[in-house]
């Protein structure tokens, strides 16, 4: 597709934008027509951002010089199919960052390639910088679903040098956007999570500011009293809150208005980015920190202590593979198929304590469990016989014994 050149903007090809209506959106609409002379659809994708942040989003891309905007509620789909395979897998990146921009890309972009192949669109187009990782898992998508599509980068193609430019050349065009020169913060939130980076987070000696945190209250101020949450599971499947069966979306808003109340969810990360250099960035991900809290602790009930190594080895690279954004790869279906088997018996209830910031695992029960306090007691018990472990430790430590015994007769030979 080549770059306009007859004066005639929003008359050549079709391009389907993945569009948030945010500073980097809104400057890609004009850009694109001026630009390719290109037609523009937006695509956004509902995966459950809040605060408003989808309305008036058509009228806005249109006032852009979009031709329209599509808007699809993926917030079943994405709780479903994305976030609780990863949370299964118990992928967790960077020790504490719980993936929530990373699960919500691949969705996203799966469906933009689905309404540019139907409306025949000749590219797809991102708002992702040249430095971050979301480029990457915008296009590997693309590669994966639609490798006809050409692909559309503009942060890697125009001439603006930041996101004061941006602003300049948005407020030029007439388009209203949220940021500004003083607070140029980027914050991207969906139904798992809201992030921030930019602006006195790219100083990492300084705490992030508290006008900053939206989904969880300032730990200082949350209730003097604690909550206690009971959340179900089968096969590994969060199911129910406080013994009332919920759905997905329902499931996750209930935790995470519960967890926001108490200051549960906080994570400030440096963290490696794919493409070579550290960020910092500060996520909330209050009912997520409550799931994975109760996940593990279930787990820790009911699998065998290999099965838990290598759930723990695994989850490693699930955590990679989704922050990297390989998520439509056979390798993610192979890695998906060996948790599912893990998953069989991890079903039960875990009971967990909320108080000004701090998760606290206040009981756990399974039909599944391995814990059986006739075996772990320190009472009296007539199933357990001490003695056999003397000959286990005897075996156990056979190899320490043959080398300290063969290091003492080395010791012993006489010099010549």
């Amino acid at each position: 597709m080549h770059k306009q050149n007859n004066g005639r903007p929003g008359t050549g090809p079709l391009v389907v934008l993945a569009y948030s209506g945010g500073l980097d959106t809104s400057a890609i609409v004009p850009w694109l027509r001026e630009t390719y002379g290109a037609r523009v659809v937006c695509y956004a994708a509902d995966v459950g951002q809040g605060l408003g942040e989808l309305d008036g989003l058509i009228a806005k891309a249109k006032r852009s010089g979009a031709e329209d905007c599509i808007i699809e509620d993926l917030r079943e789909e994405f709780v479903r199919d994305f976030v609780f395979p990863t949370l299964r897998a118990g992928a967790v990146y960077a020790r504490t960052y719980l993936l929530g921009t990373s699960m919500a890309r691949p969705i996203t972009a799966a469906h933009q390639v689905a309404v540019a192949q139907r409306l025949g669109a000749d590219a797809v187009a991102h708002g992702c910088t040249g430095k971050g990782n979301d480029q990457v898992r915008f296009e590997l998508t693309y590669a994966a679903l639609a490798p006809e599509l050409q692909i559309i980068a503009p942060w890697r193609e125009w001439k603006f040098q930041g996101r004061e430019d941006l602003i300049a050349y948005v407020h030029a065009k007439g388009v209203p956007v949220q940021a500004t020169a003083e607070k140029p913060y980027s914050t991207d939130r969906n139904l798992w999570h809201c992030s921030h980076e930019g602006g006195i987070l790219e100083d990492p000696s300084q705490e992030a500011p508290e006008h900053i945190f939206v989904m969880t209250k300032n730990p200082l101020e949350a209730p003097d009293a604690p909550v206690v949450v009971s959340i179900g599971f089968e096969e590994g499947n969060p199911v129910s809150l406080d013994a009332v069966p919920c759905g997905p979306v329902e499931l996750l808003e209930q935790l995470n208005e519960i967890a926001g109340e108490h200051g549960v969810g906080r994570a400030d990360v440096v963290e490696d980015r794919l493409v070579g250099m550290k960020s910092r960035g500060v996520y909330e991900t209050p009912g997520g920190t409550l799931l994975y809290a109760a996940h593990r602790e279930l787990e820790q009930m009911v699998l065998d202590r290999r099965t838990l190594r290598m759930k723990d080895e695994l989850a490693l690279r699930y955590a990679d593979l989704v922050y990297d954004g390989r998520w439509w790869t056979p390798e993610r279906e192979a890695l998906d198929a060996l948790v599912t088997a893990t998953q069989k018996n991890v079903t039960g209830t875990v009971k967990l304590k909320l108080f000004k910031g701090n998760v606290i695992v206040a009981g756990r029960e399974s039909p599944f469990a391995l814990y059986q306090p006739s075996y772990a007691t320190f009472g009296k018990d007539n199933v357990y016989n001490q003695k056999d472990a003397e000959g286990f430790i005897r075996l156990y430590g056979l190899a320490s014994r043959i080398a300290a015994g063969l290091n003492a007769e080395r010791t012993d030979v006489p010099a010549s």
